[in-house]
């Protein structure tokens, strides 16, 4: 019971993390912790399905997608 309401904390960090942080590529690492501690809750919940597509979705295409567009549109 403690490990589930652990993880609503991690979720709750992560997120203030994303959104106050300086640089871009950091705030996109928090995202993908996010995207991972969500898919670990999804798993805890018993919904291993939707916790996979979560973590290959969610921390991992979502990611790169995001990646590729911070490096695209850096000033030089």
């Amino acid at each position: 019971m403690y490990s589930v309401d652990i993880i609503y904390l991690f979720l709750f960090l992560a997120a203030v993390l994303v959104v106050f942080s300086k640089k871009l590529v950091h705030s996109l690492i928090f995202l993908s912790l996010f995207s991972m501690l969500l898919a670990l809750k999804y798993f805890t919940l018993k919904a291993p399905d939707v916790a996979i597509t979560e973590a290959a979705l969610g921390a991992g295409l979502a990611t790169v997608v995001y990646l590729v567009a911070i490096n695209k549109t850096r000033r030089k």
